[in-house]
């Protein structure tokens, strides 16, 4: 805040630029306490330019399954005799069938999906046999990992989407089908509001989701999918660069089913081939942490670092011979520098008494825009001690 306090004509002027309307009214106040009810206090205080947040989002998630399926399939026919056939249906085997030309038999296997089949096919006292065990196990690990950053005026509401609509159809009267569109990928909302002290309260709402066919459904020959979701909501005060967990999931299940034929299955030894066991296990990690800092626009476009800068398209040599997708970067392009907020400078809180007594903003130190994100940050300031400038409405 930058305050003057100007005695005039048994009066006092107050001068300057606090940075939230709560900072006037209290150094009109202070003013009037060490002038006295006596002297008339005449404030003329403005209020600063609003400050911007900006709001990181990080979304770290990792899912691991673990999938184990043995299946047994014994299947018998006797050809040559009474034409006895005989098998259990556990598992996935196959089919023994006949040439009415020849009078030869054909064996064949029905794999199931990611599994390894061991089969045995032959004939055993004038008996065709075909038997095959199933076996299979998965194992896979998913990690997500969504940075998504907002820049919103304090007090007002920014929405980020990146990702897309996925189309419902939806039954009206009369049999009529309209369409809703249902949006998906990383998406974020909040409304930031800078206190007095510097401090932000963010209402926010971040969001990450993602088509899913495993749940789809068909609707009048449509099949729309299901939509996987990590989303939270919620209200917190932190200061600028200060970072907080405002979620997070640990999750493990475990699924064991056995199908089997009734009473064969249960036999002591012989019920193994009349049975087919599944073991399933998830494992779900998920962490939601939000991270605000105070900025301000840089002075030069030219301080803002590119993904695509030094970026050049190959040759048709480069291409082709030397199977580039892009051009070597132009010597001393900066392509290792990253955007960093611009943080808004610190001013002292505490208003100067007495004539024509100045309090000048302190900056903070500006690093190069490459410089590491840590040094660029100022040190969070604690409640009472010094202010950022802006105001909450």
């Amino acid at each position: 805040a930058q305050i003057t306090a100007t005695p005039m004509n048994g009066m006092v002027l107050l001068t300057g630029t606090v940075a939230a309307p709560d900072d006037a009214a209290e150094a009109e106040r202070l003013v009037q306490a060490f002038v006295g009810d006596s002297t008339k206090v005449l404030s003329r205080l403005k209020t600063a330019t609003p400050l911007q947040v900006n709001l990181q989002v990080r979304f770290a998630e990792v899912s691991r399954s673990f999938i184990k399926n043995v299946g047994v399939r014994l299947n018998t026919s006797d050809r040559a005799g009474s034409g006895f056939l005989f098998g259990s249906n556990s598992g996935n085997a196959g089919t023994i069938t006949y040439d009415a030309a020849t009078g030869g038999k054909t064996s064949t296997y029905s794999v199931g999906t990611q599994r390894s089949t061991l089969g045995i096919a032959g004939r055993l006292f004038g008996t065709d046999i075909l038997s095959a065990i199933d076996l299979g196990e998965t194992i896979g690990q998913v990690t997500t990992l969504a940075n998504p950053n907002l820049t919103a005026l304090s007090g007002e509401t920014g929405t980020f989407l990146a990702g897309g609509e996925v189309p419902i159809p939806i039954a009206q009267a009369l049999g009529t089908i309209s369409v809703e569109y249902k949006q998906y990928g990383v998406s974020l909302s909040y409304t930031p509001i800078v206190l007095s002290d510097g401090r932000i309260s963010l209402r926010v709402r971040p969001e990450v989701s993602q088509l899913d066919y495993s749940n789809a459904i068909t609707m009048n020959g449509t099949r729309v999918p299901g939509l996987t979701s990590r989303r939270a909501e919620t209200t917190v005060e932190l200061g600028s660069g200060q970072s907080v967990m405002i979620g997070g999931l640990l999750q493990n299940s475990h699924n064991n089913s056995i199908e089997k034929t009734p009473f064969l299955g249960d036999l002591p030894i012989l019920g193994s081939l009349f049975r087919s066991n599944a073991f399933q296990r998830n494992e779900t990690e998920l962490v939601i942490i939000i991270t605000p800092y105070l900025v301000k626009p840089v002075n030069s476009s030219s301080d803002i670092a590119l993904p695509t800068d030094g970026y050049r398209a190959p040759t048709d040599a480069g291409r082709i011979l030397g199977g580039q997708l892009s051009a070597p970067y132009l010597p001393g392009t900066p392509i290792d520098r990253r955007p960093v907020p611009t943080m808004a400078p610190q001013t002292d809180a505490a208003p100067a008494i007495g004539a024509t007594a100045t309090v000048p903003a302190v900056p903070v130190p500006q690093g190069p825009v490459g410089e590491d994100r840590e040094r660029a940050l100022p040190a969070s300031s604690k409640k009472g001690s010094s202010v950022m400038p802006g105001f909450s409405r």
